[in-house]
């Protein structure tokens, strides 16, 4: 089947200083580098990292919010026009956002059910008429009320709110959400009831999502596949209960450790020594290695190509195949 997103070599580095100004020196921060991956029609690809690690400028690289330094992105094999340009915006409407805070999302002056209009009035779709009366079924398909329509979001739940955020992206009929920590900002009781609402959409309009958080309970819940990011690259990719199970890429064994569990069992805590290295001066070889347990010299001087093992999964670690499996449960 083909993909109906294809990302490519995904780069993008940003200009930076270092140093207080004006005596700082221009340098490079890598924010993503050489990222790849696809996703079909109708699943969903959860994206997972600490913080800082590229995952959301990923989101905007892949909407085309930031323009990439290098690599490709094809909607339905159709490349990703340039950022800003009239066949970008057309193309916008097959794609939308699903941002974290619902409430810095919407405009707090102005009535939910307009705001649910809105992109029906950027890109042409319907007379006024038409588009009130989809925005409306729109609201009820995600859950809400008629009376809803009226609202300023200051009057909506946590969970309204983010409901009305998603009644927005999809009433142009969009065939990807990047949904980017759509329920960190929302009590435990409705981010179940978010999630829910996410994969019945999904079932019922065969959206593809490239759904990024930091709840990997909730992505191994939601996800086909999971790509792990470590400093702007993908470092393990693969089935999500393969993955957890059993984590082939040290880093992500010091994720998945970290998931509280009522009986660990024989799976130790690998505990990662330091902070994850400044971007603008990335170690040579890995960019893992000055926290990994495992390191040899060779992780110091060459940098891992992410491939295929035996298994189908992705790692990039030159010593996968020898790492201890003792600690898996």
């Amino acid at each position: 089947m083909t993909a109906l997103l294809e990302v490519s070599g995904l780069a993008r580095q940003f200009r930076v200083r270092r140093g207080a100004w004006p005596f700082g020196r221009s340098a490079t921060l890598h924010a993503v580098d050489g990222v790849s991956f696809e996703i079909e029609a109708g699943r969903t690809l959860g994206l997972v990292g600490e913080s800082g690690c590229g995952k959301s400028t990923t989101a905007r690289l892949v909407l085309g919010l930031t323009q990439a330094s290098r690599g490709e992105v094809r909607i339905g094999g159709e490349k990703l026009p340039p950022t800003g340009s009239a066949p970008w915006r057309a193309m916008r409407q097959r794609m939308q956002m699903v941002y974290q805070d619902p409430l810095s999302a919407l405009d707090r002056r102005v009535r939910v059910g307009r705001q649910v209009m809105e992109p029906l009035a950027i890109h042409g779709i319907g007379a006024s008429g038409e588009r009130r009366e989809k925005a409306v079924a729109m609201m009820e398909a995600v859950g809400l009320a008629p009376h809803h329509f009226e609202r300023f979001p200051h009057e909506l739940s946590g969970g309204q709110r983010q409901r009305i955020v998603l009644a927005r992206a999809l009433i142009v009929d969009p065939q990807l959400l990047v949904c980017d920590e759509p329920i960190s900002a929302l009590d435990v009781s409705i981010q179940a009831q978010v999630v829910n609402l996410l994969l019945d959409l999904q079932a019922r309009l065969g959206l593809a999502y490239l759904f990024i958080s930091h709840d990997l309970r909730m992505v191994r819940q939601v996800s086909h596949e999971v790509a792990v990011m470590y400093l702007g690259r993908i470092v393990e990719q693969g089935d999500p209960d393969q993955l957890f199970a059993t984590p082939a890429h040290p880093y992500t064994r010091a994720l998945v450790s970290a998931i509280p569990v009522p009986n660990r069992g024989a799976r130790r805590r690998l505990v990662l020594a330091g902070e994850p290295p400044n971007p603008v001066d990335r170690p040579a070889g890995c960019a893992f290695h000055p926290r990994c347990p495992f390191a040899v010299a060779r992780c110091r001087a060459e940098i891992p190509e992410l491939r295929t093992l035996a298994d189908g999964r992705r790692a990039a670690c030159h010593l996968v195949e020898e790492l201890p499996q003792s600690w898996a449960a």
